[in-house]
C-alpha cells in the first residue's frame, strides 16, 4: 500500500538511501542529491554532486558518511550537510556501484571491469581488473576460481607493482554490490549475470615488536620482530575482528572469542559469544569490551563476564571506536539520540558514574577519549566537537557541574598515550602534543608552554591518528601510508616519577633535559599534588617570578587549611578555597579572600552572615572607590554604610588579633599532633 509520495520530479531517480536514523532520505535527481526529511515542513538539502548523472548513493549509520557515483567517472565522500569530504579522479567508465561496510571503515566501489576497495577517506586499498591484469599497490588476489576472488593486503614493506593474468569471462559493469553483514564478503552483481564474492584477508594489527598478519580467513601469522619468532594461530570459524593492545591479542570469530597473552601463544582462552556479530573490540589495561548487535559486554582477559551497560534508547550498530571509548575503570558513550551528551558507566558494575549525571555539552560531540593513566577521581575525558574544538573534562560527577574547559581549535583526530596521560592531536596543519592536559585545572597561563607542536602539512588532507603506543605516534595519512612519529620520551618519564612521588627525582630530570617544556610541566603537576617546593623550583625555572612570590606567600601562611585554600586560589578554585576556610572556622580569612579578589558583593555576604567584620568589608571598598575616584552606587553598602565612621586603627587591630588567633590555632593543633605521636 502506498504510504505516501515524497517526491515527483523530471529526471529518474536512479539511488535512494536511509538516514542513519531512519527520519531521512536521500536520493538522485540527475546531478543533484537532495535529503528529504519525513517530516512535512522539515527543510530539503540539495546541492550539486556531479558533473554527471548520479547513479548510485550509499549512507553510512556508523560515521554518518555519504557516498555518491556518477557518469562523470568519479565517487565521492560528502557529511551529512553536503559537505564534500573526498572527490576520486576521473576513472575510465562511468562508476555504476558504491557501498559501505557495515562498520563504515572501508566502502567497495564498482565500474566495468573493475572493483575497487576504499577506506572512509577515499584512498583505493585495492584495484581488481576483472578482464585484464590485476594491477595494484597495497592489497593482492590471492586465488581466483570460478565464482570468488580472495582479496588481501601486502605488508607496507614489499609495496611494488605486481600483475597477475585473471583468465575469467567478461563481467561487465558491476550494477550492485552488498557486504555480508560482519564486513568480511563483498558480494558484486556484474552486467553478464555473473556473481563476484570477494573475501578481505591480510589485515595486520601492530604492538610494540608484535605484528600479527590475518594470512586466511581462519589463520593468522604472529611475528615477533626482535627474533624473528613466528607462530601460526588457527581458528574453527572465520575471524570477524581483532585487536592487538597491552600485552593481549583478543580475536573474535563468527561463534566465539579467543584471548591471547603475548608471553604465550600457544594456549588462548577461549569462550562462546552471547550473540550476533562483534562489530567492535577496545582494550584497556585491565580487560576488553565487545560490541555487538545485542550489546555492550567487558570481559577481563581470563574471560570473566564484567558488565554490561545500558542506557534507554542504545542502539549498538552504529557505535564506533569515535563514539565508545574504555579506560581501566570507566565507559564513555556518546548518545546518537542526542549527540551533545555522553554516558559514563563503572566498568566494574556498567551503572552509570557518581550520581548518575550525564556529561552535556552546548554542540553536538563527534569522538570522544578517555585517558588510560591514574586515579579513578582524576580521570578525564577528552572530545571534539561538531566545530572542531577540542574540549576536556572530569568524569567525576557528584553535585556540582564540572568544568569542561577548550584545550584548541580545528582538531581533526585525537589519541591518549597508552602509558601516561599525555594526548595528542592533529590540529589544523600542526601536529600537537599536550604533555600534562591538566595543567588547564591549575595554571592555564602555562598551557602553551606544556604544547610541543611540528608541523603536519607532511600528512596530506584528512590524515588520521592510528595509535599512541609509548613515546610511538602512528598516523595514516590520505593515501594509505603509515607515518610513524616519535615524541620526546622524557615527559613519560617524569610523569612516572610525579605518580610514585619522586620529586627530587622530577627535579633532577628536568635539570638534565634543560628544557621549558618540561619545566613547566613539572610546576603544573606539582601544584596539582599540593607539592609547593618543587612548585617553586620549576616557576623560577620557567621565569613565572611573581607566581615564585606568590608560593613563598602561601608557605609563609600559619595553618594548613589557609595553605590550601591559597593552593586552590592559585589554581582559580575560589569557590573550594572560601568553602575550606569556612569549615575551618576562619571567616575573616574567607572575606579577605574576596575583598583581595574585589568580590565586594561576597565579601559583604559573608560579614553579615557570619556578623563580623561589616566595618573591615566597609572600610576596603571605601578605600578602593577613593582610588578610582567614584561614589558608593550599590545599595547593600550605601545601607550598611550609613552613619559609620571607619576607624583604620581599630580594622587594623581586629586583623592582627584574627592572625594571632589563626597561628595560637595552629601552634595548638601540632601540639596535639605531637602528643599524640609521643603516645
Amino acid at each position: 500500500m502506498l504510504r505516501s509520495t515524497l517526491a515527483q520530479q523530471g529526471t529518474p531517480v536512479y539511488s535512494v538511501a536511509w538516514g542513519p536514523d531512519s527520519e531521512k532520505v536521500l536520493y538522485t535527481a540527475g546531478k543533484q542529491l537532495i535529503i528529504k526529511p519525513l517530516q512535512p515542513n522539515a527543510k530539503v538539502l540539495q546541492w550539486k554532486a556531479h558533473d554527471g548523472i548520479i547513479l548510485k548513493v550509499d549512507w553510512n549509520s556508523v560515521n554518518d558518511l555519504i557516498l555518491s557515483a556518477g557518469e562523470d567517472c568519479k565517487y565521492k565522500v560528502w557529511d551529512s550537510d553536503g559537505r564534500p569530504l573526498y572527490s576520486s579522479q576521473p576513472h575510465e567508465h562511468p562508476i555504476t556501484s558504491v557501498a559501505w561496510a557495515p562498520d563504515g571503515e572501508l566502502f567497495a566501489v564498482g565500474s566495468f571491469h573493475t572493483l575497487r576497495l576504499c577506506d572512509k577517506t577515499g584512498v583505493v586499498l585495492l584495484l581488481v581488473k576483472l578482464t585484464t591484469p590485476i594491477w595494484f599497490t597495497c592489497w593482492k588476489v590471492t586465488s581466483v576460481n570460478s565464482s570468488q576472488v580472495y582479496i588481501s593486503s601486502v605488508p607496507e614493506s614489499s609495496q611494488t607493482e605486481w600483475s597477475y593474468a585473471l583468465e575469467k569471462p567478461s563481467t561487465g559493469s558491476i550494477f550492485n554490490i552488498a557486504w555480508s553483514v560482519d564486513g568480511t564478503q563483498i558480494a558484486g552483481a556484474c552486467g553478464n549475470g555473473h556473481v563476484v564474492f570477494a573475501h578481505v584477508v591480510e589485515q595486520r594489527w601492530e604492538w610494540k615488536n608484535f605484528q600479527v598478519t590475518l594470512t586466511k580467513r581462519r589463520t593468522m601469522q604472529v611475528r615477533n620482530v626482535l627474533n624473528d619468532a613466528v607462530d601460526l594461530l588457527e581458528f574453527r570459524d572465520r575471524v570477524i575482528k581483532a585487536s592487538l593492545n597491552y600485552a593481549h591479542l583478543v580475536v573474535s570469530t563468527s561463534l566465539q572469542c579467543y584471548v591471547f597473552s603475548t608471553k604465550n601463544w600457544n594456549t588462548p582462552l577461549i569462550f562462546d559469544l552471547k550473540e550476533g556479530t562483534v562489530s567492535l573490540i577496545l582494550q584497556a589495561e585491565r580487560h576488553f569490551l565487545l560490541l555487538d548487535g545485542g550489546g555492550i559486554y567487558l570481559y577481563s582477559y581470563e574471560g570473566r563476564f564484567i558488565s554490561s551497560p545500558k542506557f534507554p534508547g542504545m542502539r549498538t550498530d552504529i557505535l564506533n571506536a569515535q563514539t565508545v571509548s574504555l579506560s581501566n575503570d570507566t565507559i564513555a558513550i556518546k548518545d546518537k539520540a542526542d549527540e551533545k551528551i555522553i554516558f559514563l558507566f563503572e566498568a566494574s558494575t556498567g551503572k552509570p558514574l557518581g550520581d548518575g549525571k550525564l556529561l552535556s555539552h552546548k554542540n553536538e560531540v563527534l569522538e570522544i577519549a578517555l585517558d588510560q593513566k591514574g586515579l579513578t577521581n582524576d580521570r578525564k575525558i577528552a572530545f571534539i566537537d561538531k566545530n572542531r574544538d577540542l574540549y576536556i573534562t572530569s568524569v567525576k560527577r557528584f553535585g556540582k557541574e564540572e568544568q569542561i574547559i577548550k584545550l584548541g581549535t580545528m582538531v581533526h583526530t585525537l589519541a591518549w598515550s597508552d602509558t601516561c596521560n599525555i594526548l595528542c592531536g592533529l590540529q589544523d596543519t600542526r601536529f600537537t602534543v599536550w604533555y600534562y592536559p591538566n595543567t588547564v585545572y591549575v595554571d592555564r597561563d602555562i598551557l602553551p608552554k606544556t604544547l610541543f607542536e611540528r608541523d603536519a602539512s607532511e600528512f596530506s588532507k584528512n590524515p588520521h591518528i592510528v595509535s599512541f603506543v609509548g613515546n610511538q605516534v602512528t598516523i595514516r595519512r590520505a593515501d594509505g601510508s603509515l607515518v610513524h612519529i616519535s615524541i620526546s620520551p622524557y615527559p613519560a618519564i617524569l610523569h612516572e616519577y610525579v605518580s610514585s612521588s619522586k620529586w627530587e627525582d622530577a627535579v633532577r630530570l628536568c635539570r638534565f633535559v634543560k628544557e621549558q617544556t618540561m619545566w613547566a610541566c613539572l610546576a603544573a603537576m606539582a601544584v596539582a599534588n599540593r607539592d609547593m617546593t618543587t612548585a617553586e623550583i620549576a616557576y623560577a625555572a620557567i621565569g613565572e617570578i611573581d607566581k615564585v612570590q606568590y608560593i613563598n606567600f602561601i608557605k609563609d601562611l600559619p595553618s594548613k587549611e589557609s595553605k590550601m585554600a591559597h593552593i586552590l586560589m592559585f589554581s582559580g578554585n575560589m569557590q573550594e578555597a572560601e568553602i575550606i576556610l569556612l569549615q575551618a572556622g576562619l571567616v575573616y580569612q574567607a572575606i579577605q579572600i574576596n575583598i583581595n579578589l574585589y568580590n565586594w558583593e561576597r565579601a559583604l555576604e559573608l560579614a553579615v552572615k557570619y556578623k563580623t567584620h561589616v566595618d573591615t568589608v566597609l572600610a576596603y571598598r571605601q578605600k578602593f572607590l577613593e582610588t578610582f575616584g567614584k561614589q558608593e552606587t550599590n545599595k547593600r553598602y550605601v545601607q550598611y554604610g550609613e552613619g559609620l565612621q571607619i576607624d583604620w586603627e581599630k580594622i587594623k587591630a581586629k586583623i592582627e588579633m584574627e592572625v594571632a588567633k589563626e597561628r595560637e590555632r595552629s601552634s595548638s593543633n601540632q601540639s596535639s599532633q605531637n602528643t599524640g605521636l609521643k603516645h
